[in-house]
């Protein structure tokens, strides 16, 4: 079961819709202050759409097909699912990537900052001056 799963997420990867890819953009490469996400990872018997293992927060996108009724009760059971894993699932839909980005990447961020274990200054990606200059930044 694991390694379809893995392969499955591979495929998602390779073949992420364009909401996809446009929330990418902002999340990868700890872009959002430090904070490290990745994307189409298998979590029990799920593959998520991203993920933040520093606050156990799984961010999921929905098209239309979400809305209906079968779907919203697989999503419940798949919420409910990741929920007793220690996870918090926050679902966006593709619409609301598209009409304002920025407005989720914020939320996405509050809620991250807000589950994590270490405080937010912690996050921040260190200065190009290198560990010391932040360390003399603070004292």
């Amino acid at each position: 079961m694991k390694v379809r799963l893995t392969n499955i997420a591979r495929a998602l990867r390779r073949r992420q819709t364009d909401v996809e890819a446009k929330l990418c953009a902002q999340l990868r490469n700890r872009r959002l202050d430090g904070i490290k996400f990745r994307r189409q990872v298998p979590r029990g018997p799920y593959v998520v759409d991203f993920l933040c293992d520093a606050a156990m927060l799984i961010v999921e996108l929905d098209g239309s097909q979400h809305s209906e009724d079968t779907s919203v009760a697989a999503d419940a059971v798949r919420t409910k699912y990741l929920g007793g894993l220690g996870y918090f699932v926050m679902r966006f839909w593709n619409a609301d990537i598209n009409r304002d980005v920025c407005g989720v990447v914020e939320t996405i961020y509050a809620t991250a900052v807000s589950r994590s274990n270490t405080p937010s200054s912690a996050l921040r990606a260190p200065s190009p001056q290198g560990e010391k200059a932040n360390t003399a930044a603070t004292e």
